[in-house]
């Protein structure tokens, strides 16, 4: 986990009094991240996620360690946990006599925007899985018709949604449920976070900004229609947190 699956289970873990609580982080994972899945009690174990075969390295810590694993988004019970957000984002809509049209989640190893998906099924609303460069795996295995890897590590400031491909179930939801997949560049996911803040005060963190950073790059998404957007995550550092909120013409606090 990049951050935020690791800090679910590290909490879920103190709360339930079991552990030691192991969470296997890329070595780039942002500070801020670290220090707080350190918080809840948790074990940072490092890698490098260009070098290291995680296959093995998992195999370590379940077959060797003896450690349960709890995926980070091939798991049927993560998948269905991630789609609870998208049940109580309708209801909530439903609540204010709204039907969206389109919702828009992110996408890395796709537990989040599959649990979307079979939360709108029977519905009217369509999903949208974004992507940064590189990483666009999910659009391009749809299009295949079949898993595809990326050909190698791109960098991204949306650090969460670095996966090398699609996990098998995600990708098999996505395709039974029709999911449409697009590309948000760097900047538009700066954009993004930028108006959360000022437009918003919400600080969320680059991978989770990029819903809205489709919106804001193609505006026809949301001609006609009522769009709803997934921001999801604000552990954003706070040198590129300024560096963002600088480069748009804000002073930052």
């Amino acid at each position: 986990s990049s951050g935020n699956h690791g800090q679910a289970v590290a909490w879920a873990g103190r709360r339930l009094g079991l552990g030691p609580v192991v969470v296997l982080m890329p070595r780039d994972t942002p500070a801020t991240k670290v220090e707080r899945t350190r918080g809840w009690g948790a074990e940072v174990v490092f890698y490098d996620r260009e070098t290291v075969d995680r296959a093995a390295l998992l195999d370590h810590w379940t077959t060797q360690r003896g450690h349960h694993l709890v995926p980070a988004y091939d798991d049927r019970r993560v998948i269905a946990g991630a789609g609870t957000i998208a049940l109580e984002a309708m209801a909530q809509a439903a609540a204010m006599g709204a039907a969206p049209d389109l919702l828009i989640a992110a996408c890395s190893g796709g537990g989040l925007s599959a649990g979307c998906a079979l939360a709108l099924q029977g519905g009217g609303t369509r999903l949208l899985a974004v992507e940064p460069p590189g990483h666009d795996d999910l659009l391009r295995s749809l299009d295949a018709g079949r898993r595809l890897q990326n050909a190698g590590h791109v960098p991204s400031i949306c650090d969460a949604l670095l996966a090398i491909t699609p996990g098998a179930l995600p990708f098999s939801i996505h395709q039974r449920r029709g999911t449409r997949a697009a590309v948000v560049t760097d900047d538009q996911a700066r954009a993004a976070v930028f108006t959360l803040s000022s437009e918003f005060g919400l600080v969320v963190e680059p991978g989770g900004a990029l819903p809205l950073g489709a919106l804001l790059a193609d505006r026809s998404l949301v001609r006609g229609s009522t769009v709803m957007v997934i921001a999801s995550g604000r552990h954003l550092d706070g040198p590129l947190f300024a560096e963002i909120l600088t480069r748009s013409g804000v002073a930052h606090p």
